[in-house]
């Protein structure tokens, strides 16, 4: 069996099952057999597909594998997640959700802790992956892996020095948004990509080709409302005709099925560890059309004839699990309500006079020079300059990339909690003490605000600590909504 060492003491099988649509047959109050689930997982195991992905609240996946791990022994791995609601995110928190899983799964550490965030401009998260290295370190977890992070704060992350393993990201032939770098900087970083959605919630698959498009509400599972959604941002049913098509011919060459075609094709990138292929345990199974995908290898001729049918698709907007942070939102409900009620303000505010608001980020500087993170006077919201700073730590350590993006992330954070957007910002001052540095920073200034396009300055300045790379200011104009 092909396995894969995703780090050390931490060897994956290629083809991970994932148990996501445990809580979709569990949804709207039907009940799954648990016992016969739990027995569905045995053919895996048995073929060698040893490899589980779950996460806290795909419903009762996680009993489900430890129930099995109890019965089964052997030599299973077993990858969760952790998925907090936004805000705080304290030490007793972290601990509780992993304390949980441990139960759960009934092991006495976990392989592998894979933590999603719901927004960058709350440094929230970066405070539960501080925890998360605690707690490492402790030896309740072995590894830390991150899910649907964008390339920009996967770097940051790294070069924080959160020592993560693994990023679990989207990645299919109508989504291809890995190639625009993430991939580039995991083969980099000796991280590994575990991607999902390979078949697209079904639609990559023989039973689609020469199909009718079936109508929004005709559509059964999570994963089909999920995966119509990207289907529709790709240029919709004709352009899914079109790839279908070629897929066919190159599986038919292959003696192989479009679904083994459309997996092999993400499987056979430099820097992907694992793809993830979904099983309704106890409805169905798919071990041996899995297995084919580990037969197969394409050929040079046949991805040139996969690349050049998938270059006809309109790509998907931004970076990975930008569907989970931005419109639009490629869910299965089109927004973020099925996940959670409300995204709380990053910073605490405090009304200084009528009219006038201030934020606070909690830095040390803040209350040592006695200035707020940003003022509300009316609509006009000025920032004050902000460096890489999130409690006593430097965010990005010495790439002035990373550094950046954090900071304009305290910028968006500052400017939300006051009741504005980043699209907002009228002007931008940055402030770099090395002139080396200008381009690493001018372009991360350009990935975020490229849109946006406010009025720029970049100032060569002697900035108070060696560690800061970059320091910027902003202003906003809080228009009408």
């Amino acid at each position: 069996m092909e396995l894969y060492r995703l780090a050390p003491g931490l060897e994956i099988s290629r083809i991970v099952t994932g148990l996501w649509q445990i809580a979709d047959l569990e949804r709207d109050g039907r009940t799954l057999d648990h016992d016969r689930a739990v027995a569905a997982m045995g053919p895996y195991v048995d073929a060698g597909l040893t490899t589980f992905d779950m996460a806290d609240h795909y419903g009762s996946a996680e009993r489900i594998a430890g129930d099995f791990r109890r019965g089964h022994g052997g030599e299973l791995r077993l990858l969760t997640k952790w998925v907090p609601q936004p805000g705080p995110v304290t030490s007793v928190q972290v601990r509780e959700a992993v304390e949980r899983a441990l139960e759960r799964l009934g092991v006495p550490a976990l392989d592998l802790l894979q933590f999603h965030a719901w927004s960058y401009s709350d440094p929230a998260y970066l405070d539960g992956l501080f925890h998360l290295q605690e707690l490492r370190d402790e030896g309740l977890i072995r590894h830390i892996g991150l899910t649907n992070f964008d390339t920009a704060h996967l770097r940051m992350v790294l070069e924080t020095g959160i020592e993560v393993v693994s990023n679990q990201v989207c990645f299919s032939l109508l989504d291809r948004r890995p190639l625009a770098g993430m991939l580039d900087l995991c083969r980099e970083q000796g991280v590994g990509l575990l991607v999902y959605g390979t078949l697209a919630g079904g639609f990559l698959t023989d039973r689609y080709l020469g199909a009718a498009a079936p109508q929004r509400d005709s559509l059964e599972t999570w994963s089909q409302m999920k995966y119509a959604r990207f289907l529709e941002a790709a240029g919709g049913w004709h352009k899914l005709q079109q790839l279908l098509e070629v897929l066919a011919r190159v599986a038919e060459r292959h003696q192989a099925s479009i679904a083994n075609v459309a997996c092999r094709w993400a499987l056979q990138h430099s820097g992907v560890a694992a793809v993830i292929v979904g099983a309704r345990l106890g409805v169905s199974d798919h071990v041996e059309e899995n297995l084919r995908i580990l037969e197969l290898d394409l050929d040079e001729p046949s991805l040139a004839e996969i690349a050049a049918a998938a270059e006809g698709l309109d790509p998907i907007p931004g970076d990975c699990g930008d569907e989970y942070r931005r419109p639009p939102f490629l869910t299965a409900s089109g927004d973020l309500s099925h996940h959670f009620a409300g995204m709380p303000a990053p910073y605490e505010t405090r009304a200084l006079t009528p009219g006038r608001t201030i934020a606070l980020s909690g830095t040390i500087w803040e209350e040592l020079a006695g200035f707020s993170r940003a003022v509300r006077d009316g609509r006009r919201i000025s920032v004050s300059g902000t460096t890489a700073t999130h409690r006593d730590r430097v965010v990005g350590g010495s790439d002035s990339s990373a550094q950046t993006h954090f900071v304009i992330d305290k910028l968006e954070g500052a400017i939300r909690s006051l009741g504005g957007t980043l699209e907002d910002v009228v002007r931008t001052r940055i402030y770099v003490p090395e002139s080396g540095d200008w381009e690493a920073v001018a372009r991360a200034h350009g990935e975020r605000f490229r849109q946006i396009q406010p009025a720029n300055t970049l100032i060569r300045a002697e900035l108070v600590g060696d560690e800061y790379l970059v320091e910027m200011e902003a202003e906003a104009l809080v228009t009408e909504r």
